[in-house]
């Protein structure tokens, strides 16, 4: 704010030096002294007065305000649904104070792990949770005046799930150990650990022992180190790859929670033939039946080659048989690419040498054969032109059409009209020739009363020629 002089000169200008809170303090008295900063001689001067200024603090509606910023809850990971974690507040700083909501933001509870009460702020468990999961779950809580919507502030709800003990301890890894045949009594087969997914305060303790039936076991025994491990030990020297190559060994683990979890793990004991510094060199029982001085390494290696020849004997036959084969090359371009114009026709039936025409002519005359005598006609035809492709190719089906409707209508092209004489009548009938080209007779000279007897066949034709006689001779 300013102080303004009679002169309408700018005095002094307020400037607050912290923020203001109407429900902490609602108005402010300053006293304002003003001096003159030149004075003339003799004047009495310099001059000054004093003003009193009052400022009052208008209010502005603001938002809720949690009583923590960051609110620490803890559950237990065995807790049930609904089970309540804790409780967040927040209220209306303004005058009027209005009455505020809950809710969760779900943007940082994907999984609707928790709820919230809208009206006091209590959040419940909405999922069973695991520690061995997720330890820590971050929320953020939103709290919102009823009459103003607009006014939301934010607080985070770290919530601690507190283990209990709900894992029961198991091997550290899948252990296998090997045994030397030729190894001593007592010795150390297989150093074994175990680890628990539960974390409790004092820390981990394990118990390891045989199952009972396992506890007069006459192979292997085991020994605390007292540092949540043990020694898996060997009780002879007697083992042997032919009688017995591997070895199983029950053993359970139990932890020290409340009430104790425990699990039983299986350690594999594999017989294998060692060195005399004790390396191990072969595990298997086949390693007695191969040939002295091959190891199961070069077996396999010598069948990688045999497999390998093999395959190169395959494709090699296979390569020349597909040598031998003929090359069919096969174009899959458009059909209409691949067509080939031919401007002249096939001869059709003017082609004879498709049968045998001598079974129509004459056996006994055969060597006065006469040929056929074809008439071509004088009219000449000018074939029509071919039809170009268009820009899209040809039509084949109208292309053909076309085609077989000019060779139709075309009296130019073969066949011609052919006389064929056929002078042999046929033999081997009982009627004998009836034809009249080899006889010197006429008509009139003819009897043919003889068709009469000839039976019912030639009973028709011999009424007529009868007929014909008798009318010639009225």
């Amino acid at each position: 704010m300013a102080i303004q002089s009679d002169m309408d000169l700018p005095l002094l200008l307020y400037e607050p030096k912290q923020p203001l809170d109407y429900e902490s303090k609602r108005a402010y008295n300053l006293k304002v002294e003003a001096t003159n900063v030149r004075s003339e001689p003799g004047s009495g001067g310099p001059f000054k007065d004093t003003a009193t200024v009052k400022i009052t603090v208008e209010d502005s509606d603001e938002p809720p305000v949690f009583s923590k910023p960051i609110y620490q809850l803890e559950v237990n990971e065995n807790a049930p649904i609904n089970t309540i974690i804790g409780t967040v507040t927040a209220r209306d700083p303004d005058s009027t104070g209005s009455q505020v909501r809950y809710f969760i933001d779900r943007h940082t509870d994907l999984e609707r792990q928790f709820n919230i009460n809208v009206d006091d702020g209590k959040i419940t468990l909405a999922k069973l949770l695991d520690r061995e999961t997720d330890m820590w779950h971050n929320i953020t809580v939103t709290a919102t005046e009823v009459r103003n919507h607009s006014q939301i502030s934010r607080a985070i709800v770290a919530i601690r799930v507190m283990d209990i003990n709900d894992n029961a301890p198991e091997f550290a890894t899948e252990y296998e150990a090997f045994l030397c045949e030729n190894g001593k009594p007592g010795q150390v087969i297989q150093t074994v650990s175990a680890v628990d997914k539960d974390d409790p305060i004092q820390g981990h303790y394990f118990n390891y022992r045989l199952v009972p039936e396992m506890l007069n076991n006459p192979n292997f025994t085991i020994k605390n180190n007292q540092d949540n491990s043990i020694s898996v030990l060997a009780k002879h020297d007697t083992f042997r790859r032919q009688k017995q190559e591997m070895y199983f060994l029950p053993i359970i683990v139990t932890d020290n929670g409340h009430p104790p979890m425990s699990s039983t793990n299986t350690l594999t004991i594999r017989v294998c033939g060692c060195s005399k510094d004790g390396i191990v060199q072969s595990c298997n029982v086949e390693a007695y039946v191969l040939p002295i001085g091959l190891s199961m390494g070069a077996l396999i290696a010598i069948l990688a080659c045999i497999v390998l020849l093999l395959v190169i004997v395959v494709l090699f036959v296979t390569l020349r048989r597909h040598k031998n084969e003929p090359l069919i090359i096969k174009d899959d371009e458009d059909v209409r690419e691949n067509i080939i114009r031919y401007d002249d026709e096939g001869g059709g039936e003017e082609d004879t040498e498709a049968f045998d025409i001598a079974t129509l002519q004459n056996p006994d005359g055969i060597n006065g054969y006469l040929p056929r005598k074809d008439i071509k006609p004088d009219l000449q035809f000018m074939p029509r032109a071919g039809q170009h492709s268009g820009p899209n190719g040809v039509d084949v089906d109208e292309f053909i059409n076309v085609r077989l409707h000019e060779a139709d209508n075309d009296p130019t092209a073969p066949p011609y009209d052919s006389i064929q004489i056929y002078g042999y009548e046929g033999r081997g009938s009982i009627a004998g020739s009836l034809s009249s080209l080899e006889t010197t007779s006429s008509d009139s000279d003819q009897n043919y009363d003889y068709l009469r007897e000839w039976g019912p066949r030639f009973r028709r034709l011999g009424e007529l020629y009868s007929v014909g006689e008798s009318d010639r001779e009225t």
